[in-house]
């Protein structure tokens, strides 16, 4: 069996590195934003399902609460800056708590099922459906559905579709070896 460069790392110091590396992206990701009201248009859906695509699913999701944990000791790592455990009650908290599982299942969609660009992209339409479904259920609860749709759902799926598009090709650009996820 081949070894993955990135992720079958034999030392404690480079796991650390590569977590903190996805981290770093999932940081910034948070700071290319569209503002709107309730919830910001960024790249954090689209980096939380790179980060578990292509560390994979156990990595991708160490990286993934690792960051939500970064934010929730108050450093502001997420959109607008936000941090503390107030953004995990605010409009945004559905979507923040689906992103969890949204990047350990891109990690395990994509070493499973999605071999393909099209599956890949397919895979990823899917995640960022799981993650608008979160937020809208979450949302419902302080605005109500009709309202929680209007504003927390519809503004975002012309985006999810580029997004996913787009992260199946990156995916297929970043070479295997340096994948979790083959």
């Amino acid at each position: 069996m081949q070894t993955n460069t990135l992720t079958d790392h034999t030392s404690i110091p480079r796991q650390i590195a590569f977590l903190l590396a996805g981290v770093g992206v999932l940081t910034a990701s948070s700071y290319v934003a569209v503002p709107m009201v309730p919830v910001p248009v960024t790249m954090q859906t689209l980096a939380v399902l790179l980060v578990g695509a292509v560390a994979g699913p156990r990595m991708g999701l160490a990286m993934i609460v690792s960051w939500l944990a970064l934010a929730a000791t108050g450093l502001p790592v997420l959109a607008g800056g936000k941090a503390g455990l107030l953004a995990f009650t605010g409009p945004t908290a559905g979507f923040l708590l689906a992103f969890p599982a949204a990047g350990f299942l891109a990690g395990v969609m994509t070493q499973t099922l999605a071999r393909g660009h099209i599956s890949r992209a397919l895979s990823f339409l899917g995640l960022h459906g799981l993650i608008l479904m979160a937020g809208w259920a979450w949302l419902a609860t302080l605005v109500g559905a009709e309202a929680a749709f209007t504003a927390g759902v519809a503004p975002f799926l012309v985006g999810a579709v580029i997004k996913s598009a787009l992260g199946a090709a990156v995916l297929a650009a970043i070479p295997a070896r340096w994948r979790a996820a083959r």
